[in-house]
């Protein structure tokens, strides 16, 4: 949809969208850059001076910054072999051999790994080997170098020990829960805090409380997917072939909802409660080939290499695509359809200022759609300034540079949020997506010489640890059951009805168009 902007209205409407207390997304990108999300009249975007690139927060999972000398102590542990010397000293480590990383993640009664590294190699070693392989060889070296299989155990070094590795346990299983759901996960767990347990009562306390948040992490995980088993399989997913006249009784968006902001809310939703669905080993399992080096099976099986949730999440934003492009092509009055557009745009700018990006790319893409875009008599009485701020906000020249400059806006405030309103940051998922996949096809997971390309998966843990982070804010908006319900499971036009449903409402303008219609006429119509 390309149109000149029209006179009358402000640039800076993005201003308008406060909510309550919570300071809008325009106003602090203005704040730090002395600009509007609009930008003045030549759509000049300035970069955020002094903005991080991303949070820093104790609670992160991102090792934004991170720089792994690996050895938090000068003096080398006492009890074992440690990480080694080549991790202790030198540079931050670029590259390593699969075997140093492993003893690495080895805490011993001296030394425990960094966070950041621990969700790294946690989060990348899936790549050369299973987790459960991974976690076997953990539990091997404790045994080892802790001598765990003598008897008597040594109780002093024991007592220092077992706190770190009960840490290690921890930190996985709150992260990575969907590792354990292999029997032979819990069963390596187990036989561990086993073989220290005798040591102090408190360690068996400590494995039934893990065990215990881990079943309530499981639980949810099924029940997201159940969840989104039964809507994938109810209308929301049902596309519809266009009919000439909708009976009366069909409801349509504006009926179920007139407030944008209402919406937006409810959108944030869907979004907040999709995403939390999504692992972060998703995003390697989605990418994963077989290891270069492993002659045997790839780490993934078909049934292992598990992304639905993420595949979910791409298939709703596709939906909204569709929902917003079929709530504009039904209606039969020009004038309807002119309303419906700009409580669309009314609704992006909501989302932008709540911080949901992927909705308001949803929006806009659905606004793009051909069927959409060729409605030139309706878009004449669309008053279109602010849905140019909004598009350009999202073009995506120099790789989408007005809106990562926007998100890091965004980032900004959720680091220095008093509220949940404040932390909300919903990524424009499919660009995250490209940019973790271009991340993984352009450099290689080992180097010539056999070792992990470790630098990689720095840059890929900062990435997807940002994302973790952002998906675990608790959405505080009210939810509106009939609204979610609509947008779940209101039916939508195929490509082909939104052609037929848009050549209804204005008639085609070439031959090409004629013969579209045409054809559409007699295989969704039986007219001829």
């Amino acid at each position: 949809m390309h149109k000149e902007r029209e006179g009358g209205e402000s640039s800076a409407v993005l201003r308008e969208g406060v909510f309550l207390s919570c300071q809008p997304l325009d106003s602090v990108i203005k704040e730090k850059t002395g600009k509007s999300a609009g930008g003045d009249e030549n759509y000049v975007y300035v970069e955020l001076g002094g903005m991080p690139q991303t949070l820093c927060s104790s609670t992160m999972f991102t090792p934004s910054g991170f720089s792994p000398h690996l050895v938090s102590s000068e003096e080398p542990p006492q009890d074992g072999p440690g990480p080694g010397p080549e991790l202790a000293e030198g540079p931050p480590l670029t590259s390593a051999s699969l075997d140093t990383l492993i003893q690495h993640l080895v805490p011993t009664a001296e030394y425990y790994p960094e966070k950041a590294y621990v969700f790294t190699f946690l989060l990348s070693s899936r790549l050369f080997i299973p987790p459960h392989e991974l976690l076997s060889r953990v539990c091997q070296l404790c045994i080892k170098q802790q001598q765990l299989d003598q008897i008597p155990l040594d109780m002093v070094k024991v007592r220092k020990f077992g706190p770190k590795i009960l840490q290690l346990l921890t930190e996985w299983t709150e992260t990575f829960p969907s590792d354990f759901r292999e029997e032979q996960m819990v069963g390596h767990l187990k036989d561990i805090i086993h073989r220290i347990a005798p040591c102090d009562e408190a360690y068996w306390k400590t494995m039934n409380q893990i065990l215990q948040n881990l079943n309530q992490k499981l639980a949810a995980l099924n029940q997201g997917e159940e969840s989104m088993v039964k809507v994938n399989a109810s209308a929301s997913d049902k596309m519809v072939a266009f009919k000439t006249k909708p009976p009366p009784i069909q409801k349509d968006i504006l009926s179920i909802c007139s407030d944008p902001y209402t919406l937006a809310q409810q959108l944030t939703h869907i979004e907040l409660e999709r995403l939390s669905h999504i692992g972060p080993e998703e995003f390697v399992q989605a990418f994963a080939q077989k290891d270069s080096l492993d002659s045997s099976q790839p780490c993934f099986s078909d049934q292992k290499k598990k992304t639905s949730n993420l595949e979910a999440y791409v298939k709703w934003f596709n939906r909204l695509c569709y929902l917003v492009a079929t709530e504009i092509c039904m209606p039969a009055k020009k004038k309807q359809r002119a309303l419906v557009i700009e409580f669309f745009i009314d609704v992006a700018r909501e989302c932008f200022n709540i911080g949901n990006f992927n909705s308001l790319m949803a929006i806009i893409s659905g606004m793009n759609m051909s069927p959409v875009s060729r409605l030139k008599k309706t878009w004449g009485k669309v008053k279109t300034a602010k849905f140019f701020i909004l598009e350009h906000q999202m073009d995506p020249t120099g790789n989408f540079y007005n809106y990562r400059t926007a998100l890091k806006g965004a980032a900004h405030r959720s680091q220095t949020a008093h509220s949940n309103r404040e932390k909300i940051v919903i990524p424009f998922f499919s660009l995250l997506i490209k940019d973790i996949y271009f991340l993984n096809e352009g450099c290689a997971n080992r180097l010539p010489n056999g070792h992990v390309n470790f630098e990689k998966f720095v840059e890929l843990a900062r990435q997807v640890g940002e994302f973790m982070t952002w998906k675990q804010v608790e959405c505080p908006f009210e939810q509106e059951r009939n609204i979610l319900h609509y947008l779940h499971t209101a039916p939508i036009f195929t490509e082909d009805g939104l052609y037929l449903a848009s050549y209804e409402s204005e008639s085609p303008e070439n031959q090409v168009e004629k013969d579209r219609w045409k054809s559409l006429r007699t295989t969704i119509l039986g007219k001829t």
